[in-house]
């Protein structure tokens, strides 16, 4: 939102300076990111004053003038505008200075005569469009006086970062209220130079049609068009905006077109309501009807383009095709322009998800649509309607309809919110008045009234984001002053109370991987209907972002095939967060907590001493499996087995299934390695405690004993490693695998299995005779049990 900081002190009279005032609202409502310096470009112009101007010797449409601009001697200007004439003032740019669009002066000859700089025009100071003749101005300032000094021209423009939920500060009326609110100042709409009090009524109405002078305003979309009214204007003169309007319209950011397009721009700056101006005489059979598309309807719209809407695009049409997108853009055919006479001007409350499915459906933004997307104060728009009016007639001349159309069957009332201030206290942490509530309340248009040791507090119409108590109690301490609401209120020191488990639980997870070279990720929990997401949201940015995840997974699937699109290959990414469920009784999504991991491409990055390093495989994703595992269940009774729902393992946790390792199938290039990942859900009542345990370092030597067997292809590596632990017995240390192989010399159904096996005794060095006895009884444990023999 660009805001002027002279249009806002046309509201409302503060003292604070662009500065103070851009703290204030960063501090009260809403992060002004920038202030922008108006009209700097102009710091070299001067005040001058024509001494004499006679014709040209040389040119029959050029002046020769002599001109004081306060430095000493007269000197001599070449001017091309009929209207110079000696005695008058005009803004003067010298030779050296450097005019808005960076054109340098210098001294030059024009037909043989000098000319010593320019006398400029309103365009070329980019004041206006105004090129007819030069800006002459009305003034007694001395010549050489600095033109920015004099006229004032200059201004601050205020960039501020409007949030959704606040539409209201999209106009320059909505900031003017919270600085009358922060200051005590009295808030004014500002008057319209030269108007006169308007005898425009509006008829409201809960009829589809209603006429207006020979136009006849028919509603057959009531859904995308809630409120729709207009008002006729004829015998309007299209032509430049005056100085004082066009003059607001540049320095919120905009560009001046004409006197009436100016006016609808005005009060989508000014009140925050997009309105739009039709040419009466180019609306054919004097209909107006607000409908939706039929199929591949088409318009140009007044960009020059052909759009081709759908069904669902509403249109303001006329007896014959579209001239309008609602809510969006007008249409070409009904624009205004210099030859228009008659007008008819529209403002409506257009619905804001019709709104926004036609912008994206078209990808077309305009600064209507952003505000009709955001929400505009409907009950606002009858007297906004008049207020319109009344500008078009004092800068546009012409007579207004006696009444105006106004199609609106009503909006149900507004129900109060009950606010206790004991709940602000404990919500907000410190005890604030009720009459310091109330009076808070009351200053930016709250409706209160005192109930007993309660509140009852109706939101204003502008304030569709205030809903319930908690809605209020954010606004009691935004209008307190966050800056004044102690550091610490807290009856407690940070650390007397314990962490949640799952906090804990997911900390000592999140550091782990961390530690093994995986990086966050933190995505969206939206993706597209499957068989593991079926909640769906009531209001999806997308369709392929319509539903809750049922699976973590499926988010950091998404983000891998981004990766993969911006060809990079190589994935370590994981993410703690909320998954949900089938629909409960109550109607809510049951949520879990889960932990999953997506690895791809290379282990390690490629380093010139080394051949390039091995992809990630499944062996990988059981490790990191086991790493999670470890973290999160710290001495549980966790085991990673062959699974039954066609994944590559699936982790149980005593015995129930709480997650899986799979194989990733993606959307990927052919050049892309296998993806793995892993998925487990985080179940803090069955974690233990993580307390760490020491122990000595070992002062006797270990033994290690390497065992190849032939291992049938039935048998996996589990109930093996089980069957050697139990007859290895307590001096058994470490035991890993370290070898798998399949072919010469191997019969088929078998394949090798090569286990280390490492002994240590405590207190004394182990004997050869003991290792033997130990590795006996493992090997004809194997081959009795199950079928296992050492190979040759």
């Amino acid at each position: 939102m660009n805001a002027s900081y002279e249009w806002l002190r046309a509201f409302v009279p503060f003292e604070q300076s662009p500065k103070d005032l851009a703290e204030m609202l960063t501090m009260r409502c809403a992060t002004v990111e920038e202030l922008i310096a108006l009209r700097s470009d102009l710091n070299e112009i001067l005040i001058a004053k024509v001494l004499t101007a006679v014709p040209h010797p040389n040119s029959d449409h050029l002046t020769l003038t002599t001109v004081d601009a306060g430095t000493g001697e007269p000197v001599s200007v070449v001017c091309g505008a009929p209207n110079v004439e000696a005695g008058a003032t005009y803004p003067y740019a010298p030779v050296g200075s450097t005019l808005p669009g960076g054109l340098k002066l210098e001294k030059r000859k024009i037909r043989g005569e000098v000319s010593n700089g320019m006398l400029c025009s309103a365009r070329e100071l980019n004041l206006g469009t105004d090129h007819e003749g030069i800006l002459k101005l009305e003034t007694d300032a001395k010549p050489g006086s600095k033109f920015m000094d004099v006229m004032r021209v200059g201004g601050t423009r205020l960039v501020i970062d409007v949030l959704p939920n606040r539409p209201d500060l999209l106009s320059h009326e909505g900031i003017a209220r919270e600085i009358s609110a922060a200051t005590g100042r009295p808030f004014t709409r500002p008057e319209i130079p030269g108007a006169k009090p308007a005898a425009l009524t509006v008829d409201t109405s809960d009829k589809v049609t209603a006429s207006i002078g020979n136009a006849v305003i028919q509603v057959n979309d009531s859904d995308g068009a809630p409120r729709y009214a207009a008002a006729v204007v004829s015998g309007v003169k299209i032509g430049p905006s005056p100085e004082w309007l066009g003059r607001r319209i540049e320095d919120a950011g905009s560009r001046s077109i004409n006197n009436v397009v100016d006016v609808t721009n005005y009060m989508l700056m000014g009140f925050g309501q997009p309105m739009h101006a039709f040419d009466l005489k180019k609306i054919k059979g004097g209909r107006v009807v607000v409908r939706r598309a039929a199929a591949a309807e088409k318009i140009v719209t007044l960009d020059g383009k052909e759009r081709t809407l759908n069904p669902d695009v509403t249109v303001i049409a006329d007896a014959e095709s579209p001239m309008a997108i609602a809510g969006v853009m007008g249409g070409r055919e009904s624009e205004v322009t210099d030859d228009t006479t008659d007008i008819l001007l529209e403002v409506a409350a257009f619905n804001p998800k019709s709104v926004r499915a036609t912008r994206r459906a078209l990808g077309l933004s305009t600064d209507a649509s952003y505000r009709f997307e955001r929400g505009v104060d409907v009950e606002a728009i009858p007297h906004l309607l008049q207020y319109a009016v009344q500008m078009i007639v004092a800068v546009a001349g012409g007579t207004p309809s006696s009444s105006a159309a106004d199609v609106y069957s009503g909006a149900p009332a507004r129900s109060a919110i009950q606010l206790e201030p004991s709940e602000v206290k404990r919500i907000v942490g410190i005890e604030i008045l009720s009459a310091q509530i109330e009076s808070g309340l009351k200053a930016i248009g709250f409706d209160v009234k005192k109930q007993g040791t309660a509140l009852k507090v109706t939101p204003p119409t502008w304030r569709s984001d205030v809903v319930e108590a908690a809605d209020l109690i954010e606004e009691v301490a935004r209008l307190y002053g966050y800056d004044n609401i102690p550091d610490e209120v807290r009856p407690f020191r940070p650390g007397n109370v314990p962490d949640a488990p799952i906090v804990a639980v997911t900390r000592r997870v999140r550091d782990s991987l961390i530690a093994h070279g995986l990086f966050e990720a933190r995505p969206m929990p939206f993706v597209k209907e499957s068989a593991m997401s079926t909640v769906r949201v009531t209001n999806p940015l997308a369709e392929d972002e319509a539903y809750l995840r049922g699976s973590i997974l499926e988010s950091l699937a998404k983000r891998t095939e981004h990766n993969l699109a911006h060809m990079n290959g190589n994935v370590r990414l994981f993410e703690i967060g909320t998954t949900f469920g089938a629909l409960s009784k109550d109607g809510l999504p049951a949520e879990n907590v889960d932990i999953a991991a997506v690895v791809m491409g290379l282990r390690r990055p490629v380093h010139f001493s080394e051949p390039q390093p091995p992809t990630y495989d499944q062996w990988d994703a059981k490790e990191l499996a086991e790493t999670i595992a470890g973290s999160a269940y710290p001495g549980a009774d966790l085991k990673l087995i062959v699974s039954t729902f066609g994944f590559l393992w699936d982790i149980l946790l005593n015995g129930e299934r709480v997650g899986s390792v799979q194989q990733l199938s993606l959307d990927a290039p052919v050049w892309a390695s296998p993806a793995f990942g892993v998925e487990m859900l985080l179940r803090t009542e069955r974690t233990k405690s993580a307390g760490m345990k020491y122990r000595e370092l070992p002062v006797t030597p270990s033994v290690e004993v390497d065992l190849a067997l032939l291992v049938p292809e039935n048998v996996v590596a589990e109930t093996i490693e089980a069957s050697i632990r139990k007859n290895a017995g307590e001096l058994l240390e470490k035991l890993e695998i370290f070898d798998e192989f399949r072919g010469k010399g191997i019969p088929d159904d078998f394949r090798s299995l090569a286990w280390r096996l490492t002994f240590r005794h405590p207190d004394r060095t182990l004997r050869d005779k003991e290792i033997q006895g130990r590795t006996e009884k493992i090997l004809k444990s194997l081959s009795q049990e199950l079928g296992i023999n050492q190979r040759a």
